[in-house]
């Protein structure tokens, strides 16, 4: 049976984001995933883990300036050295919140630099990150992400580009973070593509589309996905990245029959 884990920067905004570990716990969560964890102590963060006996299944490397509409420092050639030090804060971070999967984003595709550069500057960028994850026992995760609604002029946006690049790489320590909402817009086609890939997903998210809403305010058959996925062996798990369309709480009805 699939294991599903509480995304608490989408999932219950009823309360303060240090109250979400505990509301998460009360729903039945075993696991949880944010995006990014460096805007609190990492000593803290670990606390509330502890406290209620949660396992942080995943967080983002930092990806520059989120306010101001940032989205990764991947791709991008001029911030190579802001990019490395990322990497060991991430490290760092990951460490003592026991986290064994970091995802990276690629970031939203520069102005006035050529496709040829852009690509190789993530291509180098993720040769340099992922041995370094790897000696620090942790999986690094690229994920691609749709560029149609959610985020326009992002750099990595289907399974295949993810692939090719993961391949240009050559490092066994980097892997595709696959997320349904994303894929479904973009490309479809979610259970061929898993089946065929499922070697190098080693975490997936989901949201249901159009409205990035919980599973059954859509139209992705999950009830299909969820059998498909547990029958292939899936062993990671699956991130809860959708925005209620009420109160957290008065949607997960789809959760229940899983976490118990």
């Amino acid at each position: 049976m699939p294991r599903f884990c509480a995304n608490l920067t989408l999932m219950f905004n009823e309360v303060p984001f240090l109250d979400r570990f505990a509301a998460a716990a009360k729903a039945g969560f075993k696991g949880v995933e944010y995006l990014f964890p460096y805007d609190f102590p990492k000593e803290q963060l670990a606390g509330l883990l502890a406290k209620h006996q949660l396992t942080q299944v995943l967080h983002n490397m930092p990806a520059g300036d989120w306010a101001s509409g940032e989205r990764g420092l991947a791709c991008l050639p001029d911030r190579v050295n802001e990019f490395q030090a990322s990497v060991e804060k991430a490290i760092d971070y990951a460490v003592i919140l026991g986290c064994t999967q970091v995802n990276c984003l690629a970031g939203l595709t520069p102005q006035n630099v050529t496709p040829e550069k852009v690509r190789e500057t993530f291509v180098n960028n993720l040769k340099f990150a992922a041995p370094k994850f790897k000696a620090a026992g942790i999986k690094l995760l690229t994920e691609p992400i749709n560029c149609k609604r959610d985020i326009p002029g992002f750099y990595l946006n289907t399974t295949q580009q993810a692939l090719d690049i993961i391949s240009d790489v050559g490092n066994d320590n980097l892997f595709v973070q696959y997320d349904i909402y994303h894929m479904q817009i973009m490309e479809g086609d979610l259970a061929p593509t898993i089946e065929k890939n499922l070697a190098m997903i080693p975490h997936m998210q989901l949201a249901d589309t159009p409205g990035r809403h919980e599973p059954g305010t859509g139209e992705i058959n999950f009830t299909f996905l969820f059998d498909h996925i547990d029958k292939l062996g899936y062993k990671g798990w699956i991130g809860c990245e959708y925005k209620p369309l009420t109160t957290t709480e008065a949607g997960l009805g789809w959760i229940k029959k899983y976490l118990q």
